[in-house]
């Protein structure tokens, strides 16, 4: 499972390479736009061709999911801790019939302890982060796990293998994409080698 995270802030073409990692396979796309009002957040997936909306997550905003044809939600770890001791209250109202559920944590104890089943979970930093400065990497070893995981933090080629001897189901990429001199290339050379 590869998955690619939104830059925070929008960069010039963004939609353009995005559609080009669509159309060279990414089946997983999240949107974390934390600065955009609601009516902007649905703007910017009315740029996307409806044809890869099934590919896409939101992290804010999650009623858009009614608006959209999308993949999924995504629960940042303070929105998890706020809304997912009364998740039947929050999912009311949103059109979740075969939709995935995910969230992100930064504690492998927190995330094993965790009773709610999320479809899959991204634990971070991993790997001294690219794209945000002195986040650094905690190497968590998560072969003892039974549940699905995806590594997030400073994930970038050559350290794909150490990813999956760390026992990960999966990657985020951030920053080895959307700071690549090109993004495209950045994403099949990891895709190659992810396998």
């Amino acid at each position: 499972m590869i998955i690619v995270l939104s830059p925070e802030n929008d960069i010039p073409n963004e939609v353009k390479i995005l559609h080009q990692l669509f159309e060279d396979g990414l089946a997983c796309y999240h949107v974390r736009k934390p600065h955009k009002s609601y009516e902007d957040y649905s703007t910017y997936i009315q740029q996307i061709d409806p044809a890869f909306h099934d590919r896409i997550v939101v992290h804010d905003h999650h009623k858009v999911i009614n608006e959209f044809s999308l993949k999924g939600i995504h629960f940042n770890e303070q929105h998890r801790i706020d809304h997912i001791d009364n998740p039947g209250k929050y999912f009311r109202g949103l059109n979740m019939f075969g939709k995935t559920i995910s969230s992100s944590f930064h504690d492998l104890k927190t995330l094993e302890d965790c009773y709610f089943e999320f479809d899959y979970h991204f634990l971070s930093p991993v790997f001294n982060s690219i794209s945000k400065e002195g986040y650094n990497g905690r190497g968590f070893d998560v072969t003892d796990s039974n549940k699905t995981i995806v590594a997030l933090g400073g994930i970038h080629q050559e350290n794909l293998e150490q990813a999956k001897k760390l026992g990960y189901n999966g990657i985020a990429l951030l920053g080895s994409i959307w700071k690549a001199e090109n993004p495209l290339q950045s994403f099949k050379n990891i895709k190659a080698a992810f396998g």
